[in-house]
């Protein structure tokens, strides 16, 4: 088990940490199913770069079913995978991971566990992309909306809610 002294926050699919401005910020414990390194794997668009992306957790789990205590961390940070239709290698199912069937199953014990192992009164950040699945059906899967969030991206497709354990 990873040392939790001063460990505040938990992203429980940190990915490449691509929401994180401080990919090494010391209060945070990196967990992800994924442990992978998919540098110069994809041209890019313009076959002048390449795509990289590396997963590198701290604690290799899945989201489902986390290594931690009860009440362990006062701020979660949950953003799942979003793709339900994309092929295996593609390169945003490389990059973000990819639901199966089973989605909203899956979404509702990932939500559950992020409330499990936070403190009472914690925060979960929940991150969800509408690209594919709306944000009511990811809602109706975890039995409840967010207190509060904000829509962004390109076409306010970007989905970012709050909520806290203790409150409905």
């Amino acid at each position: 088990m990873e040392n939790l002294e001063g460990k505040k926050i938990l992203d429980v699919t940190c990915g490449s940490k691509t929401i994180w401005f401080d990919k090494d910020n010391p209060a945070a414990l990196f967990c992800d199913k994924r442990c992978v390194d998919l540098v110069g794997i994809w041209k890019s668009g313009n076959s002048k770069g390449r795509r990289t992306c590396m997963v590198s957790p701290d604690v290799q789990c899945d989201f489902t079913s986390l290594p931690f205590p009860d009440d362990t961390f006062p701020l979660v940070v949950f953003d799942p995978p979003h793709l339900k239709d994309a092929g295996e290698t593609a390169w945003m199912t490389k990059k973000y991971g990819k639901l199966d069937e089973n989605w909203p199953q899956m979404i509702h014990d990932g939500f559950q566990e992020c409330m499990r192992v936070l403190k009472e009164d914690g925060v979960l950040i929940f991150k969800w992309s509408e690209c594919q699945i709306p944000a009511k059906e990811v809602w109706d899967a975890i039995g409840q909306k967010p207190l509060f969030g904000h829509r962004s991206g390109k076409a306010s497709k970007t989905f970012w809610g709050c909520y806290m354990k203790g409150v409905k």
